[in-house]
């Protein structure tokens, strides 16, 4: 999973991922002008007061969830953090970037389809969009299919001599196919393909990229179905998914905990990831949301159970634990 732009810029020089609170005579002119100043303050700290609750509620749901997730560990070999020195992003300096999130004019995650899909592919796509709504609490819709080009310039394809196919470089498919059909009331634009992507040439590959600032990311299924079984490609892509989302929120890779934020450099790291965030990023996306954790579990736990997943995999929560246990650790 591979650092937005303008993120890994700022790593780079150190050496690397739910929802928002939130004409008349003089003298009536000068009245009215008094009642405005004593209203305007009283109003402010109303909604400061309330923010100011919102924030303490949340840091602490992020106590009350701790000893349900799994402390980030050293690295194993070729692993993310092993060769990206990331400094990680608490909720609260989260909150201190003014971080992009969801607005009235803007609520719904739309799901691109790039190129052509087996039904195995398409129904996974569709119940990775079905995950993205229940994760960030936002309505999601599926665009008409396009395709990507044939022919690309030298910059923006190479071939791939491991795997034997062709490569698109990700900030094409940003930059020339999703930006400039962004709709308007778009929280967030994702496409999913099945071509091989790279950042730039000094990676090999990654299984998807997004932009901080533009609110558009791409991902790709090419390797996600490498040794995978029906379940196991379900659950890559459920990951794949939601941390590209994440980054178009402005959530940067996670550190701290192992979290389907953190960074991922090989399938085999993507695998021991959870599908869900950690306590820090899960406050993240209640706040950009404007969703009570509890409720948001939830409705994980409830998706979780229809779709097959708390019986099959115990990384759906660290340490095999479901939703529903941390859904009840919430209420009490």
């Amino acid at each position: 999973m591979n650092l937005p732009a303008k993120y890994a810029k700022n790593t780079k020089k150190k050496s690397l991922l739910f929802f928002a609170f939130f004409a008349c005579f003089a003298g009536q002119i000068f009245l009215a002008s008094c009642s405005s100043n004593e209203q305007k303050p009283t109003s402010n700290m109303s909604a400061a007061r309330e923010a100011k609750k919102e924030r303490k509620e949340l840091r602490d749901a992020i106590k009350k969830i701790e000893p349900f997730f799994q402390p980030m560990g050293k690295p194993e070999a070729y692993d993310w953090l092993g060769s990206h020195n990331e400094p990680g992003q608490t909720f609260d300096e989260y909150l201190d970037t003014d971080p992009t999130k969801p607005t009235k004019e803007r609520q719904k995650i739309y799901v691109l389809p790039l190129g052509t899909f087996t039904p195995q592919q398409k129904k996974v796509i569709e119940t990775a969009s079905a995950y993205l709504s229940v994760f960030y609490d936002l309505p999601v819709e599926e665009l008409p299919g396009k395709a990507i080009p044939q022919k690309l310039g030298a910059k923006d394809g190479r071939f791939n001599e491991y795997l034997k196919t062709r490569q698109v470089r990700t900030g094409f498919i940003m930059d020339s196919l999703l930006k400039p059909d962004l709709p308007k009331d778009a929280a967030a634009l994702i496409a999913f393909t099945n071509e091989d992507l790279y950042p730039d040439e000094t990676m090999s590959f990654v299984f998807g990229q997004a932009s901080f600032a533009d609110r558009v990311g791409v991902w790709s299924l090419r390797r996600l179905q490498m040794q995978a079984d029906g379940q196991k490609f379900l659950q890559r892509t459920l990951k794949i998914a939601a941390h590209e989302t994440g980054h178009m929120f402005s959530m940067w890779h996670c550190t701290k905990y192992e979290c389907v934020m953190s960074g991922t450099n090989h399938i085999a790291e993507t695998d021991r990831r959870p599908i869900d965030a950690c306590p820090e990023c899960m406050a993240k996306i209640a706040w950009l949301s404007d969703i009570e954790p509890a409720t948001r579990y939830k409705n994980l736990a409830e998706f979780c159970r229809k779709n097959g997943l708390l019986k099959r995999s115990g990384r759906i929560r660290p340490q095999g634990r479901g939703f529903a246990s941390v859904a009840e650790a919430r209420t009490k």
